[in-house]
């Protein structure tokens, strides 16, 4: 009796098809931002992303609901990226001062930042529209949670202090500062000057939680 060939993995099998659906998904939400980048929300229309993309009409549907739906995708991306750099950073500066560690963090999101600037202003403009206060707190929770862990992971927080408020602080300056200067001058040439907006991010932060760590060492 011969023996049954082997099937393949059941996942094998399914990668290839879920690869092609990723990078479709992936190319819609470029799209989208590009238009969005040109034109606005407004006046972006699903058969323009779609032809952008390089897909076909209905396929989008395969992937979101509809237009507002592909922009708050994409905004729930885009801020999910930021807090994943910023836990980055913890994970490689553990140890360090708060000074230090509020700097890489300051460094590497701005990097981010700087690479697209119009991408990033059109992505604050739209944040403003979709951004519903649940959705803002679950998102703005999760850059406290992320800061929170930074703070701690410092060699001269004290420890046992918690460090929750001062960690709301810090993204409250750090989202403030960065979405004014990127809302109010993202076109060329009156972008943000990277190096100013670095040292105003910094100072800021870092003044803040050296306050704030005197004021926990004393608890």
């Amino acid at each position: 009796m011969k023996p049954k060939p082997s099937r393949p993995d059941h996942a094998e099998r399914r990668r290839p098809r879920q690869s092609r659906s990723n990078q479709t998904a992936r190319a819609l939400r470029e799209a989208f931002v590009q238009l969005l980048v040109e034109r606005g929300y407004a006046a972006i229309t699903v058969r323009e992303i779609t032809g952008v993309a390089g897909t076909a009409l209905g396929s989008f549907y395969d992937y979101f609901a509809g237009k507002e739906d592909l922009a708050r995708v994409s905004l729930h991306l885009r801020s999910k990226m930021l807090v994943q750099t910023l836990r980055g950073v913890t994970t490689r500066h553990r140890g360090e001062s708060l000074v230090d560690m509020a700097s890489a963090i300051v460094d590497a999101l701005l990097a981010m930042h700087r690479e697209h600037p119009e991408e990033w202003a059109a992505h604050y403009l739209l944040e403003r529209r979709f951004s519903g206060l649940d959705a803002y707190r679950k998102m703005y929770a999760r850059f406290v949670d992320a800061w929170t862990e930074a703070i701690t992971a410092t060699r001269d927080w004290p420890v046992g202090q918690p460090a929750r408020d001062a960690a709301g602080v810090c993204q409250a300056l750090l989202y403030g500062l960065v979405t004014h200067a990127y809302l109010t001058r993202s076109n060329a040439p009156s972008r943000p000057d990277a190096n100013i907006l670095r040292r105003q991010v910094i100072t800021a932060i870092a003044a803040y939680l050296q306050v704030a760590r005197d004021e926990a060492a004393r608890h």
